[in-house]
């Protein structure tokens, strides 16, 4: 089974996500740009099924490309089934130029495959363009990534540091959860779809059921700001099983919020530090801080230290070198200025 969307869960139908017992190196998180931008083309056809996009459908409609959208309408559609190509495996470094980078180089076999489904779930106009671009793969795959980079420019590029930060202080809010409270708790919180049960975390869904063996290859969970409805799951090998839910914090002027994180931060912790926390979202030595933020290696360890005591920056060493990263705390801290976290 691909990628399943549900609206309305059943008691009778759940996806089950088997794990080792107390495995937490099995559960990771990730971010995926490409289902954003699947489910706001969605929001786009269908508004009235996504409250939550309205404030950012008003000013969206007015940019859009209108060739290119009617590409990705056609291969995404208005609801159900999703082709897995169109996105890749989520990681939380993932970025837009990653995923259209990946799109441009997707398998042909698996896409074809998947565009046979959407042929046989269409009809009319809409059927007859997805039958061509199954005929002619290498041209259609080079089709959908240009409309995807049109689309994704016009569309969601605009908004994308206001989406990102909610996405990213949602996966540190539930880091903390797994840390503190443990893998059961995190996984019962995400959705009232989900819950854990007998080493699982399980999905309840409308029409599909299944298990599915995580053991030795993971589970990815993936937030969604432009998909607040509810779940959607990827179970098919060669795909990494994957678990899309809502993201915490999201209202309907998410969009309009341009509240800026560097000065709020620089009220919190004054600028320097600000500045530190900010950049610390990939590891950094204690000398690149210094020579980023202008400031001498001493200093750099002291501001470093402060943010650590604090529980805002993790500090390890590798070989010589101390190397810094945010903490969930921190990355929690950074996406603050979103209300409902």
């Amino acid at each position: 089974m691909d990628r399943n969307m549900e609206g309305i869960e059943s008691e009778h139908h759940r996806v089950d996500f088997r794990l080792s017992p107390g495995d937490i190196q099995a559960v990771r998180f990730g971010i995926s740009p490409g289902h954003e931008l699947a489910n706001a083309v969605r929001a786009l056809l269908r508004p009235e099924q996504y409250p939550l996009a309205w404030g950012w459908l008003r000013d969206a409609r007015g940019r859009l490309p209108r060739d290119a959208f009617g590409v990705l309408a056609h291969v995404i559609g208005a609801d159900g089934y999703l082709p897995d190509f169109l996105t890749t495996t989520a990681r939380w470094d993932l970025s837009p130029d990653d995923e259209l980078a990946a799109l441009r180089e997707a398998p042909l076999a698996g896409m074809r495959v998947d565009l046979g489904k959407m042929v046989v779930r269409s009809s009319g106009r809409r059927q007859e363009a997805l039958r061509r671009m199954q005929e002619h793969p290498i041209r259609a795959r080079a089709l959908i990534a240009d409309a995807w980079s049109e689309v994704w420019d016009a569309a969601l590029a605009p908004v994308w540091p206001q989406l990102e930060r909610i996405l990213r202080a949602d996966v540190a809010v539930r880091s903390r959860t797994v840390a503190t409270d443990g893998l059961a708790a995190m996984a019962s919180g995400i959705h009232p779809q989900v819950s854990w049960g007998d080493g699982s975390v399980r999905v309840r869904l409308r029409r599909h059921s299944e298990d599915v063996d995580c053991r030795g290859i993971g589970l990815v969970l993936v937030p969604s700001v432009m998909a607040s409805w509810g779940c959607m799951v990827i179970t098919e090998p060669p795909a990494q099983p994957t678990l899309f839910y809502p993201a915490r914090g999201v209202t309907a002027g998410w969009a309009q919020d341009t509240a800026d994180p560097a000065r709020a931060l620089e009220a919190l912790v004054g600028p320097v530090r600000a500045g530190i926390l900010l950049a610390a979202h990939v590891p950094r030595t204690t000398s690149l801080v210094a020579a980023e933020a202008g400031i001498a290696a001493s200093t750099a360890s002291h501001h470093l230290t402060v943010l650590r005591d604090a529980g805002l920056v993790v500090s390890t060493r590798d070989g010589a070198r101390m190397m810094h990263l945010r903490t969930p705390l921190g990355e929690a801290l950074v996406g603050a200025p979103y209300p409902g976290r």
